[in-house]
């Protein structure tokens, strides 16, 4: 499948942050597409970002996948700027190949999208039975081109429930796709599993913590929500002796710390948290990490509160609270490391914070889109479902885009009346703030909910590098 050995690096790998900011604008995203009623296939939408072209902000291509019932979710790139890594050994790798993981099916698709990028094609499928043969694990998320291959984060491990043990990373070789094996060689107490990425340099990778399967799978549970039950801890590993090596517990009552996001620069070594709710007030949370001699700490540094609603206006499951949290559901951080954006599934919420103090977030910019109460209209004027989900940013970070779907089940939970797919861009001032951009707006074919966006040639929740920015 991978061509021939090139002689020069991939043009879309950057050594530095600040060089990739640099870097040409993006012309195509690649959008996870769902259909929770499994009548048809999953699919990956292309989508033109080109604004010279006659086709801007419309989906030219979709690509089904040969099976049903696999939920698309989150994937990545095969390769990306880590490649450049001295001793990785794959300075030659291409970013070609999209590694599309189904998180209710366990199975794994290698999607290749040359060489005509609008019309990419599945060239290999890894079956669930050879991951639980291999690794022990299930339900793939998390996909990130790392210095020994391609990592992948497992929700689940043995058993029909995927609770018979505790959830982790497994890695594919980045030539062949082969399952290599579980990556932890030393796991401590870590049991759950989420999120997931690193700092190569300085050989430290972190990681969070959702739940074991039977927590998500079926919606939120509601008992196990208000007991604490849900992922509420961080891991420090070192990154080549694979081994565990702190936790950092942010109390029980922080309810699924999910995602991970470190300084893009790594001679920093400071990074975020986005925590989904705290079940004591229903509100969201943003930690930062840092280093502080041989120890990681982390701390609470921007609390985003619930909203007052009339109950008739909620689902069943906020009846009782009259308010409507956040749900801090996304995060992401801009190449430059200065702004970072939260995604409040809930409140229908984009918010953009200055974090040039890691330990002062500075809310600098917010949009408004859809929302449990407020339910705010697109400006073009069409409704906006459910609310901001997954985000990404542009390279130069002047563009972010995000859409609406979390996980079909939990979809159905908040969003009862439907959650139509929807894709959405944002603009960003020079000095920070942020717009919707009234003329962009996608609506996927009827039927299908949208999630994770890539961006052709690298994005912000793609890349990891190897040297400074100067």
């Amino acid at each position: 499948m991978s061509s021939a050995l090139k002689l020069t690096p991939d043009r879309s790998f950057y050594p530095s942050a600040r060089l990739a900011m640099q870097g040409p604008p993006e012309t195509l995203a690649y959008v996870a597409l769902l259909d929770p009623t499994t009548r048809r296939a999953d699919a990956l939408a292309v989508v033109d970002l080109d604004p010279a072209s006659a086709t801007y902000g419309q989906p030219v291509h979709r690509l089904e996948a040969p099976f049903k019932g696999d939920e698309f979710h989150h994937y990545g790139w095969s390769a990306c700027s880590s490649s450049l890594y001295p001793a990785s050994g794959h300075a030659f790798s291409e970013r070609r190949y999209l590694i599309v993981p189904g998180i209710r099916s366990s199975r794994i698709y290698v999607i290749d999208t040359k060489p005509d990028p609008r019309a990419p094609k599945v060239v290999k499928i890894i079956e669930p039975e050879e991951i639980f043969r291999k690794t022990g694990y299930s339900r793939p998320h998390t996909v990130h081109c790392g210095p020994e291959g391609i990592y992948i984060s497992a929700l689940g491990a043995a058993g029909a429930r995927g609770d018979e043990g505790p959830a982790g990373i497994f890695v594919l070789d980045c030539n062949s796709f082969e399952v290599l094996g579980r990556w932890e060689m030393t796991r401590g107490d870590q049991f759950a599993h989420y999120d997931f990425w690193w700092n190569i340099p300085q050989n430290y990778m972190v990681s969070s913590e959702w739940g074991a399967p039977p927590l998500f799978e079926s919606g939120v549970v509601p008992e196990a929500l208000m007991g604490g039950k849900y992922g509420h801890k961080l891991h420090i590993w070192d990154l080549a002796a694979r081994k565990h090596t702190q936790t950092i517990d942010l109390g029980a009552n922080h309810q699924m710390a999910l995602e991970v996001r470190p300084a893009h620069d790594p001679a920093k070594t400071h990074g975020f948290l986005g925590v989904v709710i705290d079940n004591t007030n229903l509100e969201g949370s943003i930690w930062t990490w840092w280093k502080e001699g041989n120890e990681f700490r982390a701390k609470k540094t921007a609390v985003i509160p619930p909203q007052p609603a009339d109950p008739a206006l909620l689902p069943d499951l906020l009846k009782p609270f009259a308010a409507v949290p956040p749900l801090v559901t996304d995060i992401d951080l801009s190449l430059d490391d200065r702004f970072l954006y939260v995604a409040c599934w809930g409140t229908g919420e984009l918010r953009q914070y200055d974090v040039s103090d890691p330990m002062a977030p500075r809310l600098a910019g917010s949009v408004q889109a859809g929302g449990l109460a407020a339910r705010t209209a697109h400006p073009s004027g069409a409704p906006f479902h459910a609310g901001p989900q997954m985000i990404e940013i542009s390279r130069d970070g002047r563009r972010v885009y995000f859409t609406n779907s979390l996980y079909s089940t939990w979809d159905d939970q908040f969003y009862p009346g439907g959650v139509p797919g929807q894709m959405v861009k944002c603009d960003v001032g020079e000095g920070g703030g942020i717009t919707i951009d009234k003329d962009f707006l996608i609506a996927f074919p009827d039927g299908y909910r949208a999630h994770q966006i890539r961006l052709e040639g690298g994005d912000c929740s793609t890349e990891s590098f190897c040297f400074a920015s100067a």
